[in-house]
């Protein structure tokens, strides 16, 4: 079997290796296709070269089928097509006691910490599985991860229906942050520059805004009735949405940290004083998030195949991170692993 291996300097190497048997509480999937998120490009960029340590196997956002159990698993056979939460947990910490594994203090993310997705056969916790129904293939089962992402943002905002919602940044998750809470039957609105995303979303029958000639202060005013958004995510990593979002939003609003700020943002805490607001933060996800993606996709409230941009094999990997550089508009490019 052949892996692909990040060995620094946006370069990738193909290796043969051979499969890793399953322990008693593990499970082989032979994988089938992953996708490239942001956090890979950071990697591919070489700003995480210290903790990915090259060569190094990423790749978090898979499908596959089931090739082998371990002889302690329960609940999957070999053949059924699943999806991985890639969040390795140690069971110990105050966090994990509290019911809060996917922050535990010593959590292991799969694909950044230890050996990822971008290979054949990839062996994992089966405790880290998800099952796709059958009217779901693996090309969009590879997109439930980021939907997973969207979904705990969504949860932890506890948005409802009839609400109003403003998702600053129409990247891939706050494009997937929008259609979650239009399945709930919210109100949506994209503020994004640029044009293409802005079109993007407007296919999915999603109000957008251009905050770089629009006030978006005074447009979310006269669009929410005067009353400001009920919900506000930031997703994009700028100092611009962060003045925004507080301006946005309603009295007592909810405010979700979406993004990764490189530097430390200027926030007006004035506002959350004035205003009653709250402030959330988001990080990856639960199993609730994950079953809640996977039921999305098999309902149809939410189309991923528009998502998917571009798909490569496994040996022309580095062509496929090279092409999210160059068509930085695209929304998510795949690799197929499945062995040829």
């Amino acid at each position: 079997m052949q892996a692909a291996q990040y060995i620094g300097n946006k370069q990738f190497s193909i290796i043969e290796t051979s499969p890793i048997p399953p322990k008693d509480d593990e499970v082989r999937i032979n994988v089938g296709f992953v996708g490239i998120c942001g956090t890979d490009m950071h990697i591919y960029h070489g700003v995480m070269d210290a903790r990915v340590n090259p060569p190094h196997t990423i790749g978090h956002e898979i499908s596959g089928t089931v090739a082998e159990v371990g002889k302690n698993v329960s609940g999957f056979s070999v053949g059924e097509r699943v999806v991985v939460r890639p969040l390795d947990y140690c069971g110990d910490c105050p966090a994990c006691h509290a019911g809060h594994s996917h922050v535990c203090h010593n959590l292991k993310f799969m694909g950044i910490d230890t050996p990822g997705a971008f290979q054949n056969s990839w062996t994992v916790k089966a405790r880290t599985l998800h099952k796709l129904p059958a009217n779901v293939d693996l090309q969009q089962g590879a997109l439930i991860e980021p939907l997973a992402v969207a979904c705990h943002d969504i949860s932890r905002a506890r948005v409802t229906a009839g609400e109003h919602v403003v998702v600053l940044g129409g990247g891939p998750i706050g494009q997937l942050v929008a259609l979650v809470a239009k399945s709930l039957g919210a109100h949506v609105l994209i503020s994004e520059p640029n044009e293409n995303r802005r079109q993007f979303a407007a296919q999915y029958g999603i109000d957008t805004i251009n905050p770089i000639t629009d006030d978006i202060a005074e447009f979310v005013k006269q669009w929410s009735d005067q009353k400001g958004a009920d919900a506000v995510f930031e997703v994009s990593g700028v100092q611009p949405a962060v003045d925004a979002m507080v301006q946005v939003a309603a009295v007592r609003g909810r405010i979700c940290m979406v993004a990764i700020h490189s530097q430390k943002p200027q926030v007006d805490l004035f506002q959350f004083f004035w205003k009653e607001l709250e402030l959330l933060g988001a990080r990856v996800y639960e199993h609730a998030d994950f079953e809640m993606a996977v039921d999305l996709v098999a309902s149809g409230k939410v189309d991923l195949k528009p998502f998917i941009t571009s798909i490569s094999k496994l040996s022309d990997i580095g062509d496929a991170f090279a092409s999210m550089d160059n068509n930085p508009i695209g929304m998510k490019a795949l690799v197929s692993c499945e062995q040829q």
